[in-house]
């Protein structure tokens, strides 16, 4: 005691400094480079001062080996037994696994003069026996000398690693909640009082009412789902906040505006108040409500469409006039409509099943029992199919029934209900009865006119030999005349190909001539003129008589065309004509057929270039094509495809032209059938029977409907 007396008297500024104080009185500083506290500077002993009496935990770093100074409330931190070798000694030797860290810090305050703060800085520090990974917040401030330099940093620290740890912990679990909430599978929102706010809405709420939670949260609920108007939910949420009283509902409808349409669906929702009601049936401590919302929309439709179906079955049964029946397999009781009650002549409630089976026609009573006991097993797959005669008990009626069931087993394989219905059959029966004595009887009736056919079939048949032989004769016409048809064909084309050569050499001569009597007078050159003009129509001809012949001989395999592009290739090819005529071609949607493009191109070449050619003078040629489907039902009478169809498409080609008279309608197809004069319009009459040609081998019919001066329309049927 007197030792400590003494040291205190002879260091007073460490005089209370609590067990450090007296740490550092008794410390052995002669080997310090500070040297003994009587030699320390007055700002040290200042400094030291006010470290050592202070609460909040300090450390002092002095001179050029930063010695090392700490108070009580700093020991703490030091971890078990609380006392460190770092009393008095270099910091950069004795805090080593720390120094990375405060050596730095250290030498810019001793360097700049201004203090460092830091807040809850993580600083790995070894204590109780390993490196731990502690928190600080702390402040690194100059401690200046008695000659006004820098001669030391004073330290003042908290270590905050609970604080730290439990901030995290509460944020970790405040993200789990939120997380829970972002991914939970039921709608929730909250709504804050009393202006109903969205404060939070989860993905599946937005889902639910048609919105990002984005749209919803920071709006009022009318605001962001204005189609809730007049619906009464804000209403509920205001009474709730009011009351605080919880509001919960089941499957409530509710109209929304989803994916750009309204709809309605149902939800169970609950309105849970949050904050602490007042206990008096107010709520002013109600911050908002928590919306939590179940989308049941297809239990209810489900349910809905089910009561729907019961209700459509209970008036099929009555319109069919059916009865109903259960039989409990456990109890043995049977259920019977009202209908099968009045049938049977008793109720068969409170009694067994098999007390029915007397009522029966004896006839019918064994079958139907060991019918119900078979389809009591699984092996018979529960069905349930017989027709009996029911006698009633006291009238004495006779009424045949039939029944149909079906065996409801539970997951062992075990009856547990068999439900079905029965239907009156009495009068069915008694007239499939009638008809059976009918047909007994005109099947009698048929033995003696078969009788009677026999006799003439006989006849028949010596008819047929005779006919058969006429079919022989006729055969070998048809034969012969194909034959023939084939040879006109050869020669038709052998003719034109002959005639072709001689043609040539005239026109040639033509030439030849035209060009030496060119200069001359006289009816020479108009007699060339002539000749080379009858030779241009006969090759016209020609040309056209091997079209036809062509066409006449046309086979093979068709191939899906597209007629739009068809009338575009044909209009480039009339593309000069056109622009000499004036004329507007309008063409509608057109299509896709089976058949041959090459002779398709054929038959639209010769329509539109005859409503180019049989134009009004004084007018331009206007041309349209359009398309439409007719079923065979409704073509015209006079028209007749070669190939019978279901559907056809129809095509118009219709101009304004001269027209013609509709008495001449059949005339025009046929060959070298002219209704004008070469003169008037050139041509060799082919140009349409090439069209009817065609469309006959397609499978179609072609006719025109017109009047003079009225244009023309061209009807071309071709099977889809």
């Amino acid at each position: 005691m007197a030792q400590s007396s003494q040291s205190t008297s002879k260091y007073p500024f460490l005089a209370g400094g609590g067990e450090m104080g007296e740490l550092t009185r008794n410390y052995d500083w002669a080997s310090s480079p500070l040297g003994t506290p009587d030699q320390w500077p007055q700002s040290l002993r200042t400094t030291l001062g006010l470290l050592l009496h202070s609460a909040f935990p300090m450390l002092l770093f002095w001179g050029q080996e930063l010695t090392c100074f700490y108070n009580d409330a700093f020991r703490p931190s030091l971890g078990h037994p609380g006392k460190h070798p770092a009393l008095g000694k270099a910091a950069p030797v004795m805090w080593s696994d720390i120094w990375g860290f405060i050596g730095p810090l250290l030498q810019q305050v001793q360097q700049s003069g201004e203090p460092v703060y830091f807040e809850d800085q993580l600083v790995p520090f070894y204590r109780n026996g390993r490196i731990e990974d502690i928190y600080w917040t702390f402040s690194y401030s100059p401690a200046f000398g008695d000659t006004g330099q820098i001669d030391g940093v004073l330290v003042t620290c908290t270590e905050t690693t609970n604080a730290v740890l439990g901030r995290r912990k509460l944020e970790n679990s405040q993200l789990q909640v939120l997380a829970l909430f972002e991914q939970s599978p039921v709608a929730i929102a909250q709504i804050r009082a009393p202006d109903l706010v969205f404060q939070l809405a989860n993905p599946f709420y937005g889902d639910l009412v048609g919105r990002l939670p984005s749209q919803l949260v920071g709006n009022a609920l009318l605001d962001a789902l204005p189609e809730l108007q007049g619906q009464g939910f804000d209403h509920l949420l205001r009474q709730v906040i009011s009351t605080g009283i919880p509001y919960t509902a089941y499957e409530v409808a509710v109209e929304l505006v989803r994916h750009k349409q309204r709809e309605t669906i149902y939800v169970d929702m609950t309105y849970q108040p949050q904050g602490e009601s007042n206990g008096a049936g107010g709520a002013d401590g109600v911050a908002g409500v928590l919306v939590v919302c179940t989308d049941v929309t297809q239990q209810v439709l489900a349910r809905q469409k089910l009561e729907e179906a019961e209700s459509g079955l209970r008036v099929a049964i009555e319109l069919a006039q059916l009865g109903t029946w259960s039989i409990d397999v456990a109890t043995g009781g049977l259920t019977y409509s009202d209908r099968l009650i009045e049938w049977f002549g008793f109720d068969p409630r409170q009694q067994a099943y098999h007390q029915v089976i007397p009522l029966l026609d004896p006839q019918d009573q064994e079958r139907i029992a060991q019918a119900v006991a078979r389809a009591l097993t699984p092996e018979s797959g529960g069905v349930y199919d017989e027709i009996y005669t029911v006698i009633h008990p006291q009238t004495g009626q006779k009424r045949i029934l039939h029944a149909h069931g079906k065996t409801v087993f539970d997951a062992q394989g075990n009856a547990i209900r068999l439900n079905g219905t029965a239907q009156d059959i009495t009068r069915e029966r008694e007239i499939q009865l009638a008809l059976e004595q009918q047909v007994q009887l005109r099947t009698q009736q048929l033995a003696v006119v078969n009788d009677q056919l026999a006799a003439t079939n006989q006849e028949l048949q010596t008819h047929l030999e005779e006919y058969a032989a006429i079919n022989d004769q006729l055969a070998e016409s048809n034969r012969l005349l194909l034959r023939s048809n084939d040879s006109l064909q050869q020669f038709a084309y052998v003719a034109s190909h002959d005639l072709q050569e001689p043609l040539r050499k005239i026109q040639q001569f033509g030439e030849l001539l035209k060009t030496e009597y060119a200069d001359r007078e006289g009816a020479g050159p108009d007699y060339i003129r002539r000749m080379q003009a009858a030779a241009g129509r006969m090759g016209q001809l020609i040309k056209d008589l091997l079209s036809f012949s062509r066409i006449s001989a046309q086979g093979g395999d068709l191939a899906p065309v597209a007629l739009d592009q068809v009338v575009v290739t044909v209009l480039e090819d009339l593309e000069v004509s056109i622009q000499e005529a004036g004329a507007v071609v309008e063409i509608g949607p057109l299509p896709v057929v089976l058949g041959d493009v090459l002779l398709l191109g054929q038959l639209f070449q010769n329509l539109l270039s005859n409503a180019l050619k049989f134009r009004q003078p004084a007018t331009p040629p206007h041309i349209r094509i359009r398309s439409s489907l007719r079923l065979a039902t409704e073509l015209p009478a006079d028209v007749k495809p070669s190939q019978p169809s279901a559907l056809y498409h129809q095509i118009l080609v219709i101009d304004n032209g001269i027209g013609f008279d509709e008495q001449y309608r059949e005339r025009i197809f046929e060959v070298f059938q002219r209704l004008h004069g070469k003169n008037q319009y050139a041509g060799t009459g082919i140009g349409l029977a090439i069209c009817e040609r065609v469309v006959a081998n397609h499978g179609g019919a072609i006719t025109a409907s017109s009047q003079p001066g009225q244009g023309a329309t061209f009807s071309i049927f071709l099977p889809v």
